[in-house]
């Protein structure tokens, strides 16, 4: 996912892709405590997703302030 699909996004949609890469993100630390986790980059992947939508968020809502 890039930042131009993200920016499509109304930010209910963003909360919610939030909300996933969250779950996700715990699901692979915990994957990887139990010793099951093959690949260790989706956790940065994950990680680096979530900043970006959090990113993204925060800049729809300083452009909302600024517009009123």
């Amino acid at each position: 996912m890039n930042a131009q699909e993200l920016r499509d996004k109304t930010p209910d949609q963003l909360r919610e892709e939030l909300a996933n890469l969250k779950k996700e993100s715990f699901n692979l630390r915990f994957q990887q405590a139990t010793g099951q986790l093959e690949s260790t980059a989706g956790i940065k992947a994950a990680r680096r997703n979530a900043a970006r939508v959090k990113t993204i968020l925060n800049e729809k809502a300083a452009s909302a302030a600024s517009e009123e």
